[in-house]
């Protein structure tokens, strides 16, 4: 191996670590900021700090950052199907929910995107094996809310509902993520990200200003601190490693990212906010990782010559 493979591999090795830990970590970093700051509020602040500076770095660097109003248009829907749909549910969600429950809960993504990419875009039909994971995934996903199921209580009640509103998120983000393919035209990925967290950013800080939320924030060091953190280890770090890695490492390889997050963030919200950590949340967790290893791991019969099948985006970005 030479010097220059050498470092290459440890770039790779960096760039999964980032993406690891910290898309992980994103779970534990919003329940802290929604604590204190209403989710549409933080959402939009945090987007509208991301976005225009991320598309002001494409600027400075070259980058081309003007497209048509059609081109806009699809980022724009795009932008508000991942981050208004996904991100800003799994907000008002980890209000009541665990960080830890709540990524379990969204890690099931890709399942909603190998159906839906097979749906809307027609590449694609699913195997054998990827079947038996999406049923896989629903049984872990029953046995991860049993516990509210059986509840007769008002929390476990409004829990499970709040609960139950994350595979929505996670359609959501899922339906973006194939209509970003569906409609790629060669725009630059950096730029368009700018451009889906600005118009995101926009739509959630009207939705927060309508609802009321400046009334009713706080800002305190503490979410304030979270917010900062999404924006720069979520939004930016984390991002951008996993932009690299789709044009430096198996796409396959790069998914395995919807499996190891939730394993972070479980342990994440154990270790900091003594989050429950149950024989129920620990069989279904194993089960849910299990059915999104058998999902990415299945082979995708092809029914014309296309690109290989990109890896699904998370909710907890």
């Amino acid at each position: 191996m030479t010097q220059a493979e050498r470092q290459r591999q440890w770039q790779i090795f960096l760039a999964f670590g980032l993406v690891y830990l910290f898309w992980g970590s994103t779970y534990l970093g919003i329940r802290i900021a929604v604590e204190k700051i209403p989710p549409a509020l933080m959402c939009g602040v945090r987007f509208l700090i991301a976005g225009p500076l991320m598309l002001l770095y494409c600027c400075v660097s070259g980058r081309k950052v003007l497209y048509s109003a059609t081109q806009l248009g699809q980022m724009a829907v795009v932008g508000l199907l991942l981050l208004v749909g996904g991100n800003l549910t799994l907000a008002y969600a980890e209000r009541i929910v665990p960080s830890g429950l709540a990524a379990l809960l969204v890690s099931g993504t890709p399942l909603w995107f190998l159906v839906l990419d097979t749906l809307l875009l027609g590449d694609y039909h699913i195997s054998a094996r990827g079947l038996e994971g999406l049923g896989l995934g629903i049984v872990g996903m029953v046995i991860l809310l049993w516990p509210d199921l059986r509840s007769t209580g008002p929390l476990g009640h409004k829990e499970l509902t709040a609960a139950l509103t994350l595979p929505c998120g996670s359609f959501s983000w899922a339906l973006g993520s194939v209509l970003s393919k569906k409609w790629q035209s060669g725009e630059d990925k950096f730029t368009s990200t700018g451009w889906q967290m600005t118009f995101a950013g926009v739509s959630t800080l009207v939705l927060g200003l309508v609802a009321g939320d400046v009334a009713r924030v706080q800002w305190t060091a503490r979410g304030l601190g979270a917010t900062l953190y999404l924006v720069i280890f979520g939004s930016w770090i984390g991002y951008t490693a996993y932009i690299w890695l789709l044009a430096h490492a198996p796409t396959s390889k790069v998914s395995t990212y919807a499996y190891v997050n939730p394993v972070v963030a479980v342990f994440l919200g154990w270790l900091i906010e003594n989050e429950r950590v149950d024989h129920f949340i620990l069989m279904g967790s194993a089960i849910v990782v299990a059915s999104v290893i058998l999902v990415t791991s299945a082979k995708v019969h092809v029914r014309a010559v296309k690109d290989e099948l990109p890896a699904a985006e998370t909710v907890g970005d």
